[in-house]
């Protein structure tokens, strides 16, 4: 998948079928749209392209208090790019793209890409004011050569898909329910930072990744985790809160990674959230957390095993 930034004037001139969102999360409602586009385009021999933007639109739209995201654009462009997208086109949402009125912003468009057909989800609307509904950019398609198809929503359990819904779900530690409306395991990544070193003092050696701070992190708790690192698969049993028995007070992720020993600053390790274990407690002393970290292996072992032999 070929990645611009920009509109710049042309990407190219293959015939194009597009559709555009903030995409955060790329979860199964998404997924669907976008996988409608692909097949679209692949019907009629088409270029399939994906519009989006970075930053999210949040952060111009409700400046300080925007909502976590779920993806970065790295991974967003990972997960669109899986779908069998050919081109995303990255545009910068600032106060100027959300000053243009649909025919403004579509003619940018059209200026940029061979734009035959629009593919939008039931409610989309763009431009200012959200003035540019379906009807309205199917009118503007008829200057600019494309056609609209909206593309019916995605139900599950008869309940729309939505980046709202999944964050609900974060924020409680449902994670089954949040990895079901995703279609994947929700997942935190960042290089591997030096903390306190204090886990292996007492026999649990953890790696401290340094997510970034627009990340959503599920609620505090203890989770059983897949976790990638250089390219090998681990389970894991991972923490994310303040580490209380320690008076903490920054938010932290770190994860145990079951079988594994050496140091790895500076990699990129990937955490794939499986299931909640607990929820994160203060312990009366060290040994009583040992103890429980003990358990809290043990458990997340066996229920490993009782996942993945289920697959």
């Amino acid at each position: 998948m070929k990645i611009v930034h920009g509109l710049p004037q042309p990407i190219n001139e293959l015939p194009t079928v597009l559709t555009i969102g903030a995409f955060d999360g790329v979860h199964r409602g998404h997924a669907h749209l976008i996988g409608a586009t692909v097949q679209r385009a692949r019907a009629f021999g088409r270029q399939a392209a994906v519009l989006t933007f970075d930053p999210h639109p949040d952060v111009v739209v409700r400046p300080g208090n925007e909502r976590p995201t779920l993806t970065t654009l790295v991974e967003r462009a990972e997960l669109i790019a899986a779908l069998g997208v050919d081109l995303m086109i990255v545009i910068p949402f600032t106060t100027e793209i959300m000053a243009l009125t649909a025919h403004e912003f579509m003619a940018r468009l059209c200026g940029a890409v061979a734009l035959r057909e629009l593919c939008i989800g039931w409610d989309f609307a763009l431009g200012r004011g959200r003035e540019g509904d379906a009807s309205r950019l199917a009118a503007i398609g008829q200057t600019f050569g494309y056609a609209v198809h909206r593309v019916e929503p995605f139900l599950l359990d008869g309940e729309t898909v939505s980046s709202t819904r999944i964050r609900a779900a974060l924020s409680v530690g449902d994670i089954e329910a949040a990895n079901r409306l995703l279609g994947y395991p929700y997942g935190l990544r960042g290089p591997i930072v030096e903390g306190d070193r204090r886990g292996r003092t007492i026999g649990f050696p953890t790696a401290n990744i340094n997510v970034d701070p627009r990340r959503m992190l599920p609620a505090h708790g203890v989770y059983v985790c897949r976790a990638v690192l250089n390219g090998v698969t681990y389970g894991a049993v991972a923490n994310v809160g303040v580490r209380p028995t320690f008076d903490g007070s920054r938010r932290t992720v770190e994860a145990y990674l079951l079988d594994f020993s050496g140091d790895v600053y500076g990699e990129e390790l990937r955490l794939m959230f499986l299931h909640r274990l607990r929820g994160e407690h203060k312990f009366d002393g060290v040994a009583a957390l040992v103890a429980q970290i003990t358990r809290d292996v043990a458990a997340a072992r066996a229920w490993l095993e009782e996942y993945e032999g289920g697959q």
